[in-house]
């Protein structure tokens, strides 16, 4: 979406990242445990942890805490390897100061928190964190071909015009830190490395500062719940590269041209005339979002295995015991569906389907991706791309950041109980939520 890159390359632009290591503040992993499931075996849980990424750092001139370090400054970073010698990342111990807390399995992010330096004004946060492996150096490599995710969600902090996004990039599982050598040695420990498909003119690529931002930073993206209690939608964007590649200039990395969609193949029932599936009611939304619910979604291929190809991504449903199955959308006469399949996506989105449609999502999943988590709000576009203007019951004005921190500065999303593996596992498995049902929905059957 273009408000989307707007706001996020403006947030990069503002902000810094680095690839020496500070030795000021000791870096600290929150812990975030999630689990993995088979049917036979059930879920068994992995130390994960989560990481903040390297763009909201202190980045400042080793030896000196007190100068910050910019790219481009003509004696401290003119160019990548003069960057690097002189530039340190450091740590973070306080992860709650920039609006992170876990609890047991549970994440929340806050878009604002309280600015102890001006009481009564509030700080914006932003947070956009990765799930780390239990080594602590590198990200957890998710691969979900042919398998399923599912996690808890709540929403109902999450006004119009706010997102808070689930989703996989298709980052380097150690940061960059292999491809950029010494000029990256922080790597995935200190969140470096970050890439999606809008391709982003950042500061750094891998950890290797892009001086004048010449290049976008661009790969393979799904996302899996982009949302607040108004609206959501799931949308994978593919890429005709692999891994991080380095764009140069409009024709590749921007859209409609560029080697990877930005605008992706969009499942959002609101925009196709469904208003009453999702919504902050019991009484009119079949999905209450002012209460939790579990988010399934399942990445199908041709053959049932890993090695075949992605052909749709269904999406399920549980709130109050149910399972609840996705809501279906009348594409054209004829075509009815309820999930993002290949034909979905050749009939809505064939700027999608030029970069190698489901089959290039497939693939990018298939080699494994990085589990992210942010919650933004969106000063440029107000964030209508995903609640207003005939995608949600939203206005186009009340999305202002302004006012949503004047109505509701403790806008914040959770994140809970995250779990994936063989499709119908995560809510399957011996001892798990739905006495049974997931196989059954997992072969198509009846709930």
């Amino acid at each position: 979406m273009v408000q989307k890159l707007a706001f996020l390359t403006g947030l990069a632009a503002s902000l810094a990242s680095a690839q020496q290591i500070g030795t000021v503040t000791p870096e600290s992993h929150p812990k975030l445990p999630t689990k993995r499931c088979t049917l036979a075996g059930g879920c068994q849980t992995v130390q994960t942890s989560i990481v903040i990424d390297a763009f909201q750092r202190p980045l400042h001139k080793i030896g000196d805490p007190s100068t910050p370090c910019l790219v481009g400054d003509p004696l401290l970073c003119p160019d990548a390897e003069t960057c690097a010698a002189n530039c340190a990342l450091e740590g973070v111990s306080d992860y709650a100061s920039l609006g992170i807390k876990t609890e047991g399995d549970a994440l929340t992010l806050n878009q604002w928190m309280p600015d102890p330096a001006n009481p009564g004004q509030y700080k914006t946060t932003t947070p956009r964190t990765y799930l780390v492996a239990e080594d602590g150096k590198n990200y957890e490599d998710v691969k979900l071909l042919a398998k399923e995710i599912s996690f808890d969600a709540d929403v109902s902090h999450l006004p119009c015009g706010m997102n808070g996004a689930f989703y996989l990039s298709e980052m380097l599982m150690d940061g960059g830190r292999s491809v950029s050598g010494d000029l990256n040695p922080a790597g995935a420990e200190y969140g470096t490395g970050y890439c999606d498909a809008q391709c982003f003119k950042l500061d750094f690529i891998n950890g290797e500062a892009n001086i004048n931002q010449t290049h976008g930073a661009c790969c393979n993206e799904m996302d899996i719940f982009e949302s607040n209690s108004f609206a959501k939608t799931f949308v994978p964007h593919p890429c005709n590269i692999t891994s991080v590649y380095k764009c140069t200039g409009d024709s590749e990395c921007g859209q409609p041209s560029g080697v990877c969609d930005q605008w992706g193949c969009a499942f959002n029932e609101y925009k196709w005339g469904v208003e009453s599936f999702y919504g902050p009611s019991s009484s009119s939304s079949v999905i209450n979002s002012s209460k939790k619910f579990t988010v399934t979604t399942q990445f199908l291929t041709d053959t049932g295995r890993e090695d075949g190809i992605l052909v749709e991504i269904r999406r399920l449903w549980h709130q109050g015991g149910k399972l609840i199955k996705n809501t279906a959308i009348a594409v054209e006469e004829g075509f009815s569906t309820d999930s993002v399949s290949t034909k979905f996506c050749e009939k809505t989105a064939s700027w999608s389907v030029q970069r190698g449609g489901l089959k290039a999502m497939g693939e990018a999943i298939g080699r494994g991706m990085v589990l992210v988590f942010s919650i933004w709000a969106d000063d440029w576009g107000f964030m209508n791309w995903l609640d207003a203007e005939g995608n949600g019951p939203c206005s186009a004005t009340e999305g202002d950041p302004k006012l949503i921190l004047r109505n509701k500065p403790d806008a914040r999303v959770t994140f809970s109980d995250i779990r994936w593996g063989e499709v119908g596992s995560t809510f399957n498995a011996p001892g798990g939520k739905y006495g049974g049902m997931g196989s059954r929905v997992a072969r198509g059957l009846s709930a």
